[in-house]
Parts: structure tokens; C-alpha cells; sequence
């Protein structure tokens, strides 16, 4: 089950369409979907979670907490939506484009990809190109 909450004024304008995704990802990578619930707020939200249990005093797009056990993929996704918007007006692509990419990292994330080093991080952004990709793929 994924759940959306949003802490700001802003909304998914079609959660059925990303939750079909993301299932869709999370089962072509041989896991099961538990329970992910997506939090959208703005920079302050974000950076208050970020201080508070990450000791981290900087802005970010994504903050995730991982309650996957074994196959089970499960997890809390907090995405500031400021943050989404000035990557995507810094990298040049719509915001719809690189939220879709923020929300599927913290997935990813749970599936037990990494990004810390630059070879996890080329692996990370190939595996999101290909997942964004399945977007659009229509179930039968």
C-alpha cells in the first residue's frame, strides 16, 4: 500500500498512476510492496527532520526511513518540493521529470542500492533512468 500525505499546497494529480509504478518497480526488482507512505513538504519541514535525526544542518530533496524487511519493501519518503523544483529548474527538465526520479531514489534505496561512492551513484541514476521509463508502461 502507498500512502500520501502532504504538508504543504501541493498534490499528486493522479496518486493511482505513480502507486501502479512504483508497485511496478518495486515487483522488477523481485520485492513485494508493504507499506510506503510519501510525505510532500517544503525546505523547513525537511530541514527540521534533517537536523533532528540525521545531525545534517543542510537542505535536501529527500529524506528516507527504511522499514523494508527481507523482500518486503517498506518506508517512509519525505520530499521537499521546493528542493524538486530547483533541481529540475537547475538541471533543465520539468519538475513532473525529476519529482517522479526523487520518489522512485528513496525506493531504490529500499531495494538496496546505494549512493555514497561514485560507482554506486552511476549505478543509482542508471536504475532511476530505467524505472522513470516504466512510467508509462501500461498494465494489461
Amino acid at each position: 500500500m502507498i500512502n500520501y500525505n502532504y504538508e504543504l499546497d501541493f498534490a499528486l494529480e493522479n496518486e493511482e498512476l505513480f502507486s501502479q509504478w512504483i508497485e511496478r518497480v518495486v515487483l522488477s526488482e523481485g520485492k513485494s510492496l508493504g507499506e510506503v507512505s510519501y510525505i510532500f513538504c517544503d525546505d523547513n519541514y525537511l530541514l527540521e527532520i534533517n537536523e533532528e535525526y540525521l545531525q545534517h544542518d543542510t537542505l535536501t530533496d529527500i529524506i528516507s526511513f527504511d522499514y523494508t524487511e527481507g523482500d518486503v519493501i517498506s518506508g517512509d519518503v519525505f520530499i521537499s518540493i521546493d528542493r524538486v523544483q530547483d533541481n529540475a529548474d537547475d538541471f533543465n527538465v520539468e519538475f513532473i521529470e525529476e519529482l517522479k526520479r526523487v520518489m522512485i531514489h528513496g525506493i531504490l534505496h529500499y531495494c538496496g542500492y546505494k549512493d555514497k561512492s561514485e560507482s554506486d551513484e552511476l549505478i543509482m541514476r542508471s536504475k532511476e533512468d530505467e524505472k522513470i521509463k516504466m512510467f508509462h508502461v501500461k498494465q494489461s
